[in-house]
């Protein structure tokens, strides 16, 4: 399935707040049993509700949040999303990634190079890393870009998929700082966009490898 938009507060609401705006982005619907009225189901909503906070939106920022559905068990999904020393792993446009310190905890810090063609170099804090919630939230705090004040946190929870097997829903969201120059909606468009690549390509690999774990273990 492919990524959508599920959470949008571009005209300045919190993502997950309770006066938060909850809108499928348009071309991104998906057919899904036991919606609410707003797009979602309801057990998606409450992860939204739940994990999804951001402090109240700035008149120059925007925010969204995205969801996947991955076709593997949320151990293995959590085992490449909270590599925060190792992004590259699933991130297609990470280049290399060099972690300040050898103790990797709240705090740390990590030099992100993204590959050519795109902005540039980021300097990136861990803020959370939950390995029992499997919530992960990064802040941008410096670096050679226009992502300014740039927040992240992405959760995964387990679910079971239409053949029956374990699955994952994967929930990305993110508030920034609107570039001078640019609408709300074209930054929000833009980081959307990349949001939907590394969803796309975690889901690629984590599905990768689980086949390969199913299919050691049926030998």
């Amino acid at each position: 399935m492919v990524g959508r938009i599920v959470s949008s507060s571009r005209s300045g609401n919190a993502v997950g707040g309770e006066a938060a705006a909850v809108v499928v982005g348009s071309g991104l619907r998906t057919e899904e049993h036991a919606m609410n009225g707003n797009g979602l189901r309801l057990v998606e909503a409450e992860y939204v509700r739940r994990h999804h906070r951001h402090e109240q939106l700035g008149a120059n920022q925007c925010s969204s949040a995205l969801i996947k559905h991955i076709r593997a068990p949320v151990h293995l999904v959590w085992s490449l999303v909270r590599r925060f020393d190792r992004p590259q792993q699933y991130k297609p446009f990470v280049s290399r990634c060099v972690v300040q310190g050898s103790e990797l905890e709240i705090g740390s810090v990590r030099e992100v190079n993204v590959k050519s063609g795109l902005p540039a170099t980021t300097t990136e804090r861990l803020e959370l890393l939950d390995d029992d919630e499997h919530i992960l939230s990064v802040k941008i705090v410096g670096g050679d870009h226009r992502l300014r004040n740039y927040s992240s946190v992405m959760t995964a929870h387990p679910e079971i998929t239409d053949g029956g097997r374990p699955g994952t829903l994967v929930i990305e969201s993110f508030v920034v700082d609107v570039p001078d120059g640019n609408t709300r909606d074209e930054t929000c468009y833009f980081v959307e966009a990349l949001i939907k690549c590394n969803l796309k390509s975690l889901a690629d690999v984590s599905e990768r490898l689980a086949a390969q774990d199913h299919l050691s273990v049926s030998k």
